[in-house]
């Protein structure tokens, strides 16, 4: 669909600049695939914490166990 945009220029050149796109409907195109990924990344993210927060604070105290930041972070790679 025809869109007309006022576009900075420096911002223009930088996104040319980073991506190596030639044109700017490239370049726009491939700067908003970037930000929807992005934000669904963070949604899933938050959703992950989410739900491990719930599952940590729903557990019985018995089931506690110490974790090293390392530990929270290898884990929440899978």
């Amino acid at each position: 669909m025809p869109t007309h945009l006022a576009l900075d220029p420096e911002l223009l050149d930088r996104a040319f600049a980073l991506s190596g796109e030639k044109t700017k409907k490239a370049a726009v195109t491939s700067a908003l695939k970037e930000f929807i990924a992005r934000r669904e990344q963070q949604a899933t993210t938050f959703e992950r914490l989410k739900a491990e927060l719930t599952s940590a604070f729903a557990a019985p105290e018995a089931s506690y166990q110490p974790l090293t930041a390392a530990d929270v972070i290898a884990r929440n790679r899978k």
